[in-house]
């Protein structure tokens, strides 16, 4: 479904018979300067969609998008409304390549683009309330400052005793069950830095810091989930025209009054990630596509589910591949 809320999906006519796509919706870390050239010749309905966001929001996103500065772009505030649109954008140019979703899956933020994309919520609605989601998050980071980094191919049980060992620095969790050899864990800035410095120094495996500016998905945001709760009950939502997979559970959630009661959690909760992209492949899913403007989903796809079955739209979408 197109992000006017209207129509269906366009089947994919290049594809052969059977095959069952799920779109893949990034979130917040993979915003970047520039970010709008890799969707090359944008369309009037790609354009509408930021005219649309800016009349909302009442400042220029796509100038922010095109100049920075950085620092501001990853702001919270504005990297959750600057994503949404971008991974709404790319969809609308797999519309227009014939490339419609069977499965809308969104990690963390993205969540809001696959409702959107699914008809379940409407774009105007999702544009407020992520900028909404983004300043309460500010307001929850700047009362307890925190971190988050990826950590990769280090076993979740050494990672657990890492945790156990760190959290004497202060709150640390592991937030995103991403893939199977990849982790996230989320905190206070010292416990961060000191986990990470554990996992280099004994060889665990690697840890990168990641490009946000708050600890999403631990316990420090429960004042966010709080706040947000009311922002997001102002919103209307509805069931979902196609199949959508929710970050809290896993599974596929249907139910309007259980997906608004899931997005609030989401915000404390751990993304389960992996668990998702195999509750897609258990649905008959072949092709996993990231709408947005990374490949980091497709990435992490590629480590779960059968070879050449994942494509980043970031990669293709100027060479028209």
């Amino acid at each position: 479904m197109s992000v006017s809320g209207t129509g269906d999906g366009a089947k994919d006519e290049t594809a052969g018979a059977g095959v069952k796509t799920a779109l893949l919706f990034p979130g917040q870390g993979s915003q970047s300067v520039g970010m709008r050239e890799r969707l090359g010749p944008r369309s009037k309905a790609q354009e509408e969609l930021f005219e649309r966001a800016e009349a909302v929001l009442g400042f220029a996103l796509g100038r922010l998008i095109d100049e920075g500065p950085e620092p501001e772009l990853t702001r919270t505030s504005n990297a959750q409304p600057a994503l949404l649109v971008m991974d709404l954008a790319h969809a609308e140019g797999l519309l227009a390549r014939g490339i419609g979703a069977d499965v809308v899956l969104g990690h963390s933020l993205g969540e809001y683009a696959a409702l959107v994309h699914a008809g379940a919520l409407a774009f105007e609605d999702a544009v407020r309330v992520v900028r909404a989601r983004g300043r309460v998050m500010e307001d929850a980071s700047w009362r307890t400052p925190g971190r988050m980094a990826a950590v990769i191919k280090v076993p979740l049980e050494a990672l657990r005793r890492v945790v156990t060992e760190c959290s004497a620095e202060g709150v640390l969790e592991i937030t995103n069950f991403n893939g199977p050899d990849q982790l996230v864990v989320s905190g206070e800035t010292e416990a961060v830095e000191a986990a990470v410095e554990t996992i280099r120094e004994r060889r665990l495996g690697r840890a990168v810091p990641l490009n946000v500016s708050a600890p999403f998905h631990s316990s420090l945001m429960v004042p966010a989930a709080e706040a947000f709760r009311a922002e997001l009950g102002a919103v209307e939502l509805r069931a979902p025209t196609c199949t959508f997979i929710d970050n809290v559970t896993g599974s596929p959630e249907a139910d309007p009054l259980q997906i608004r009661r899931k997005l609030v959690q989401q915000i404390v909760a751990p993304v389960r990630w992996e668990e998702s992209v195999r509750t897609a492949m258990a649905l008959g899913v072949t092709r996993f596509v990231e709408s947005g403007p990374g490949s980091v989903l497709a990435a992490l796809a590629r480590r779960i589910a059968p070879p050449g079955t994942a494509i980043a739209t970031s990669e293709s979408m100027v060479a028209g591949g």
